[in-house]
């Protein structure tokens, strides 16, 4: 049976659930579930449940990956080669598309990232194009495949495995390139928009910065991140941090709730892969309506703290 690897994110001692999502993309071979950052007692059975046969403890003989992103991709091509990997998933978060980028340069094997669905069978990947204008389906000719999946783009299915915890500690050096120092977060209590499994955006109508107020409201009952669009960026209510479309993050939520958007397809470009969309837009015949699968028309200011108040 094939061995495919899946790069473990975590948070604050649990799995990430989009990582989870990656399990389930790996389904059909033996998954090994890589763990860089955290004790794998404490994840085992999260893991086990979605798929992974074993959980490994990837720990460097000296230096330290959590510094050093040059290290965690030494580290990561060491257990390729220990585990005799066919393949090797992660999400595409931040943290992924750097690891991964390092890693496909430092093993010279090509990477498709972003993907929103994976054929391991068929070394083949679906991933979009021309601003999500359309989709391609990739066929990787190398003998090893890496990948990152679009985070919500999978949605996590349990199949039970045995979840060994193994541990395989690497000689590799430190190339000693790049230094992380320090690392600045957000507010604590906010999630990141690109791994939000709702989100409620909020356009140009929004009229005001502290109108935002009103969607955080409405977000905090969902247990939902918070968006804009570029036109209520450029307009200064929202920092750029938070704007959804073809020029800020690309998502996937499961339920996307768009507040006063046109449906611009810059817009559209960066959340056409939501599984659900709801908008809500004075304008009747503003194009999101032709995009949406449930749509209200109305102004926000009436609709959404009414749908805050039933939540």
């Amino acid at each position: 049976m094939a061995r495919t690897g899946v790069l473990i994110e975590t948070e604050n001692g649990g799995v990430k659930d989009t990582s989870l999502g990656v399990l389930t993309a790996a389904a059909g071979g033996e998954i090994y579930a890589l763990v860089l950052d955290t004790d794998p007692a404490g994840v085992k059975d999260k893991l086990a449940e979605y798929g992974a046969a074993a959980v490994v403890a990837v720990k460097p003989g000296s230096g330290d990956a959590g510094t050093s992103p040059d290290l965690a991709a030494e580290l990561l091509a060491a257990a390729i080669k220990e585990y005799e990997l066919e393949a090797l998933l992660g999400t595409a978060s931040a943290v992924g598309k750097d690891l991964f980028a390092r890693l496909a340069a430092l093993l010279d094997k090509p990477l498709v990232s972003d993907c929103v669905e994976v054929n391991l069978a068929e070394k083949k990947v679906k991933k979009s194009h021309f601003s999500g204008k359309t989709f391609a389906t990739l066929k990787v000719n190398a003998d090893l495949l890496l990948c990152t999946v679009r985070p919500n783009a999978v949605e996590a299915v349990p199949a039970p495995a045995a979840g060994e915890i193994m541990e395989f500690t690497s000689d590799a050096a430190d190339p000693g390139l790049v230094k992380v120092v320090e690392v600045k977060k957000g507010a604590a209590d906010k999630l990141d928009l690109t791994e939000a499994p709702i989100i409620i955006t909020g356009g140009r109508a929004i009229k005001a910065a502290e109108n935002y107020s009103m969607l955080e409201a409405c977000a905090a009952k969902l247990g939902a991140a918070v968006g804009a669009s570029r036109a209520a960026v450029d307009a200064g209510f929202a920092p750029h941090s938070m704007q959804v479309g073809q020029t800020g993050k690309t998502v996937s939520p499961k339920l996307y709730i768009a507040c006063g958007v046109s449906g611009a397809v810059q817009h559209f470009a960066g959340m056409k892969t939501s599984k659900v969309i709801v908008a809500i837009n004075e304008d009747k015949d503003a194009p999101i309506f032709a995009k949406c699968d449930y749509g209200i028309v109305g102004d926000i200011f009436d609709v959404v703290p009414v749908l805050t108040e039933k939540l």
